[in-house]
């Protein structure tokens, strides 16, 4: 029984570690850039393709198998480098428009890296094959757990430090919180807006990305799983609150162990026992467990 608990408790825990890291980049950039980035999930999508395809090449190239994690994390990270490219080749041109045309624009966005994702690797399932046990299992409370979700909820735990440091104790972070205060006293006081909105925007790709890498040696990847997990993210940003990060590690820690539990219990409820939640918290608090209060 309690061994059972563990290995769900788990499960729900190493989901959250992935959906942290997605949602987290969903809340740097509507905190700075005030855009809902439908893409997101894309992005996801993205990084889980070129994880395998990362570490199809290492281990194809006489990688040993033992070391999978660096050029999934890697490519993870790299692809994430899109972020440039679309903040500076579409992004830029509605900062100033109804939020309409950023809603539109990035649906858009969906739907052409979807079709991208189908070009490259085609319309079948693809993943890493058996390297998900490489680092063996370990017992947790009775419960045997692999010692890859114990990295990467470490992982997560780690980049979340990072990037409360990174707000709070860096000049950087600084700049950060101020656009998102006062964009335009940021931008009398000499601050370059360009330049923060290019390096937030790729700084919330690359959290995307990195968390479609380290999801994949667990399952497989395939075109819509973006899809699927926008609704997730988007629920974690409602339970937490719009541009939050210590709402979206609540959230995602919510939202992964209900899951599980769901899965584990009545999968048929798995999702509608979510939105309960997001109804609930929207009911009691509208503006989420540690949204800002609208001025």
């Amino acid at each position: 029984m309690t061994a059972n608990l563990v290995n769900v408790l788990m499960g729900g825990v190493f989901h959250a570690a992935i959906l942290f890291l997605v949602a987290a980049g969903l809340q740097v950039v509507f905190g700075v850039q005030k855009i809902f980035n439908l893409a997101c999930g894309s992005f996801y999508a993205l990084g889980a393709y070129t994880g395998v395809s990362a570490v199809a090449y290492f281990t194809g190239h006489g990688g040993p198998p033992a070391l999978f994690i660096v050029p999934l994390a890697l490519g993870g990270l790299a692809v994430g480098l899109v972020g440039i490219v679309v903040e500076r080749g579409l992004l830029r041109f509605v900062y100033d428009r109804d939020e309409t045309f950023q809603l539109l624009l990035t649906f858009a966005l969906v739907l052409m890296l979807e079709d991208l994702i189908r070009m490259t690797w085609g319309t079948a399932p693809v993943s890493t094959g058996g390297l998900y046990l490489s680092y063996g299992q370990a017992r947790v409370l009775g419960a045997t757990v692999p010692v890859y979700n114990l990295i990467v909820i470490t992982a997560s735990l780690a980049i979340a430090v990072g990037i409360g440091w990174l707000l709070t104790r860096t000049v950087f972070g600084r700049i950060i919180r101020a656009s998102a205060d006062n964009r335009e006293m940021a931008e009398a006081l000499g601050v370059d807006m360009r330049w923060v909105y290019m390096r937030v925007f790729t700084l919330g790709t690359m959290l995307g990305t990195l968390g479609g890498a380290l999801v994949i040696p667990a399952t497989a990847a395939m075109s819509e799983m973006g899809i699927e997990l926008i609704v997730e993210a988007f629920a974690v940003v409602v339970i937490g609150g719009l541009g939050s990060m210590r709402g979206a590690f609540l959230g995602a820690l919510v939202v992964g162990v209900l899951r599980s539990v769901a899965i584990s219990v009545y999968p048929e409820l798995e999702m509608l026992l979510i939105y309960l939640i997001v109804i609930a918290v929207l009911l009691w608090r509208p503006r989420g467990l540690f949204g800002a209060v609208a001025a």
